[in-house]
């Protein structure tokens, strides 16, 4: 199982972001790529109605970037948000930022420019080759060939599946996964500029949370927000007439309801989505004719509750690319390697996923929690570099997900010890007063 780099024949199956990416990185190490994807191309054809999810690319997606000469280009096309503005049913809002300093961003940008500014980047890389309208239904591994919908098979040594959730490459391998979904499901709707201009602040993430659902909205660049409703399933249903939309909105939504003038026609038409957690292993398959990886969301998707689905999923590809270089070209050796090093990572981001959309939907309106936030972050300030919160590690840094929950408890026994300290002390010093 020997396959070294550079003899072979390589498929990407998925031209979203990391397949694009991952194509980029292995045109430029001069391994000929072949990348199929079962949409035609984004770029003429436009994205879908109501699937965009924008992104929160933050320190881990811009390193990825980085590497691909991307990253300044990105952000001219993100706004960058420094907190979330949360919207409580009772009416006003509060800011809330990301980080101690208040000088930290997450950056609002467009899943389809993003796209197509990775995709321009593999089209025009040596090596690579886009070819559109291509279904890949399952791969067999021993014969050494994917298996396409309507044009029989083509052979291939190496395959990387980057083909969703729901990977068809994943499903006919039959690896050992689970999917887990919410009751919960999502849809998209649009707050247009007002004026000219933003309708809200554009420096933030807006959260409306609702204690079993919420609605967040994130800006663009046309002064636009995307918002996205995450309610229970059966609760969309029930809203089955104009109507009842707006009344519901007005009643629920009040502070933004009337800033949709499309409100009825957008949650008519656009699609309700679900929410699922992807938990596989292993990732690969050594057949006698070819290998197989996964990466993204076919090995261990996620929901979108930290914003780091694109950002995870861009650390695989890194990953890849890294371990080819440690395993001299070696396919095997460097896709063993691969699924090693991520997967407790990808497991830890998705448990912390799913913990942030009951912070999101619950706590962050709680008056008990935003005391608990200004007190993270005056800690942080006090103890720069030795106290950092969770969502700065996760979002501002690019420790690997996997020791954040082990540095956060160290943290919090090192900082109860010395409170207890404190406190011990204060008694013996209050003692030898009253002695005294």
């Amino acid at each position: 199982m020997g396959r070294d780099e550079g003899g072979e024949q390589v498929a990407i199956v998925g031209a979203g972001l990391a397949g694009c990416l991952l194509a980029v990185l292995l045109g430029r190490r001069g391994v000929p790529v072949t990348v199929y994807e079962r949409r035609p191309d984004p770029r003429v054809a436009g994205a879908e109605r109501g699937r965009s999810i924008n992104l929160a690319i933050s320190a881990r997606g811009l390193a990825a970037l980085e590497q691909l000469g991307l990253r300044d280009q990105s952000l001219k096309q993100a706004l960058p948000m420094h907190g979330r503005m949360v919207h409580p049913l009772p009416g006003g809002q509060n800011f809330q930022p990301y980080s101690a300093d208040g000088e930290r961003a997450i950056n609002s940008i467009s899943r389809a420019e993003l796209n197509r500014s990775l995709l321009d980047t593999a089209e025009a890389t040596p090596g690579v080759t886009l070819r559109f309208s291509q279904r890949v239904t399952g791969v067999d591994a021993d014969a050494g060939t994917i298996l396409l919908d309507d044009a029989g098979s083509e052979p291939a040594d190496v395959v990387l599946a980057g083909d969703g959730a729901y990977s068809a490459v994943r499903e006919s391998l039959a690896l050992d996964a689970d999917a887990d979904f919410l009751e919960h499901g999502y849809k998209e709707l649009t707050v247009p500029p007002k004026g000219g201009e933003f309708a809200l602040d554009p420096d933030a993430l807006h959260i409306w949370p609702r204690g079993t659902s919420m609605m967040i909205a994130l800006p663009n660049l046309d002064r636009s927000f995307t918002c996205t409703l995450f309610w229970p399933k059966d609760d969309f249903a029930a809203l089955d007439t104009p109507e009842k939309v707006t009344a519901y909105f007005e009643r629920h939504y009040p502070d933004v309801a009337g800033l949709m003038p499309d409100l009825a026609d957008d949650y008519a038409h656009n699609p309700v989505g679900s929410l699922v957690t992807v938990r596989c292993w292993p990732w690969t398959r050594y057949g006698d004719g070819a290998i197989v990886a996964l990466l993204g969301d076919a090995a261990h998707a996620i929901v979108p509750f930290f914003g780091q689905g694109a950002n995870c999923a861009f650390e695989d590809c890194i990953e890849i690319d890294r371990c080819l270089t440690e395993a001299g070209g070696d396919w095997a050796r460097a896709l063993s390697l691969y699924q090693e090093r991520r997967k407790a990572n990808t497991d830890a981001i998705a448990e912390m996923a799913l913990d942030n959309f009951i912070e999101m939907r619950d706590r962050v309106s709680s008056p008990a929690y935003q005391a608990k936030q200004a007190a993270t972050h005056a800690l942080e300030r006090r103890l720069a570099g030795r106290y950092v919160s969770r969502y700065e590690l996760v979002s501002f840094s690019t420790m690997p997900y996997a020791e954040i929950p082990a540095r956060i408890r160290r943290q919090n026994r090192v900082l109860a010890a010395s409170v207890l300290g404190c406190l011990a002390a204060a008694a013996l010093a209050a003692r030898a007063l009253r002695r005294g």
